[in-house]
């Protein structure tokens, strides 16, 4: 005998302002520039903003191992954030990666520090990591990644996937 489950009926929650998260993710192709330190020809920056997430997604790799990495977004207009989500994969090499993001609301002259976190990698244990951060930040037009590759081990600074949300 089969049996069906139930058929229940069922909507994504909204915010205080009638949309879901899935809703509210900022389209960073169209809404801002990038600047890098350096870029992997072969996983280029692009790939951060694809569909490919996850585990054995595509991903932006700096061109030097064990150099520190930089990417900056400036937004056309100053945005209003309330999450990031972020992801970083590491299959080959035991190290430990740090992440730092930092944000500014005076056109870049100033950035203060949002996030700041450490990832030990093993390809024979923890090999991924997601972040999802919760902000309340009103008028951001800059963020700016820090990938330091090598604060244990060696390797290039890598990002599998970033996105953001008003």
């Amino acid at each position: 005998m089969t049996t069906h489950p139930p058929r229940i009926r069922k909507r994504v929650l909204v915010s205080e302002t009638g949309l879901s998260d899935l809703d509210r993710g900022l389209d960073l192709a169209a809404a801002a520039s990038f600047e890098y330190t350096s870029e992997d020809p072969q996983h280029c920056l692009e790939n951060i903003l694809d569909d490919h997430r996850g585990p054995g997604g595509t991903y932006w790799s700096g061109a030097r191992s064990d150099s520190i990495e930089r990417l900056v977004i400036t937004f056309d207009a100053p945005q209003t954030l309330s999450r990031l989500v972020y992801e970083v994969e590491e299959t080959q090499a035991e190290r430990t990666q740090e992440v730092r993001v930092e944000v500014s609301e005076d056109a870049g002259r100033t950035y203060r520090t949002v996030l700041n976190q450490e990832y030990a990698f093993s390809p024979r244990g923890a090999t991924f990591q997601r972040e999802d951060i919760r902000l309340q930040l009103a008028t951001v037009t800059h963020i700016q990644l820090t990938i330091v590759p090598n604060k244990g081990g060696s390797g290039k600074a890598t990002l599998t996937s970033l996105h953001l949300y008003s």
